[in-house]
């Protein structure tokens, strides 16, 4: 899968753009704050119809413009696509596909898939739980519709729940509608993340001892729930927290409370684990989480790199360079304010590229003659 254009109106400090892209490795180069991260952001609004950044859609609309407005020309399974976006300050947003606006936004999760590695995700480390299961739930979704109906339908069960909740409703009847399609829903959820840790683990930990090169610094993910314990059912767990919840007013168990205990070398990574260490080990958990969407939605998913090597030792930059370069992936974008990490990856690689000069959300190409 290819994006051949982009077009851009009034999107963050990017108030017009057209930028056609190259089929290999697109590199943009420029100072902090010039418009590289909203670009890559903007190409992620387009497959995951919201921001990277998680800020609201009427943010993402440039200062006293009226309105924001995406459009991307792709090549998927080698036919030509077009998705847009369209957003006026208070309406709902506007997704379509080839010219026809969806029914359901969720139905377009996943279409074109995408990998974005960013500094926000050393809060994979740092941060909650909720950050994790989003990690999860995005890289399921994106290649099971099934795993993301489950989602859906378990929010709107335990909105209702909660509701019920604070509401101090006390008829069973209510709460037993209710949990009966949280427990529908939650099995499915359940299910899926277990399968997909055991699967995604051992991708995970080629990837970071091949960045570390380390081969002696195992890293392992492991899935924690409440319905992972033994005899553990939807319904016991919501029974057995029931006084609790009524108390606080809200489900304080579930799925949606579920976490991933992150690894190095047996202990916590995020109390044992160095600055490097650290992010190589969410930079391999990308890769890895490239890999398997490339396999289960067979695309090969766009590759957004936005300042990664910052906070990495020459030896571990030279070996992800070697990584993403390699034939295994497809289309690439990065951003970076070093030029000699963008030369070194152009200089070794035969694959087309382009260079980008970023300026006030400005988009320069460089001549090949003058981007080596």
């Amino acid at each position: 899968m290819q994006l051949l254009q982009l077009t851009i109106h009034n999107f963050k400090n990017i108030p017009e753009a057209s930028i056609t892209f190259s089929p290999g490795i697109n590199c943009l180069l420029g100072d902090n704050g010039m418009g590289k991260s909203n670009l890559l952001d903007a190409i992620y609004y387009l497959s995951f119809c919201r921001s990277f950044s998680g800020q609201s859609d009427s943010a993402l609309i440039t200062s006293d413009a009226p309105f924001m407005m995406l459009k991307g020309e792709y090549i998927r399974r080698g036919v030509p696509e077009e998705v847009s976006a369209g957003l006026t300050r208070g309406r709902r947003k506007s997704f379509k596909r080839k010219g026809k606006e969806y029914d359901r936004i969720s139905a377009h999760i996943g279409q074109f898939p995408l990998v974005m590695v960013s500094p926000h995700d050393s809060f994979l480390i740092t941060g909650t739980g909720e950050e994790r299961r989003r990690l999860v739930d995005m890289v399921i979704s994106q290649a099971d519709p099934v795993y993301l109906d489950a989602l859906i339908r378990y929010a709107r069960a335990l909105e209702q729940r909660n509701k019920l909740l604070r509401a101090h409703v006390v008829d069973p009847a209510l709460y037993s509608a209710v949990e009966m399609s949280m427990t529908m829903a939650s099995t499915v959820i359940h299910d899926r993340r277990t399968a997909w840790v055991n699967r995604f683990s051992s991708i995970f930990d080629g990837y970071y001892r091949a960045i570390s090169g380390r081969p002696d610094e195992p890293v392992s993910l492991t899935y924690v729930s409440h319905l992972n314990d033994p005899g553990a059912t939807v319904q016991s767990i919501l029974d057995s927290a029931r006084r609790h919840d009524e108390a606080v007013g809200y489900t304080s168990v579930g799925v949606h409370r579920d976490d991933l205990r992150m690894s190095l070398n047996g202990m916590d990574v995020r109390r044992t684990g160095s600055q490097g260490q650290c992010k190589t080990f969410t930079i391999a958990m990308r890769l890895a989480q490239y890999d398997f969407l490339a396999e289960t939605t067979n695309l090969r998913p766009l590759l957004l790199l936005d300042d990664i090597f910052d906070k990495l030792d020459a030896s571990r930059v030279e070996r992800i360079v070697d990584i993403v370069r390699s034939d295994k992936f497809g289309q690439i974008f990065i951003t970076d304010t070093n030029r000699d990490h963008l030369d070194s990856i152009m200089s070794h690689t035969s694959d087309p590229y382009s260079l980008f000069t970023v300026h006030e959300g400005i988009f320069t190409p460089v001549p090949h003659n003058e981007a080596r």
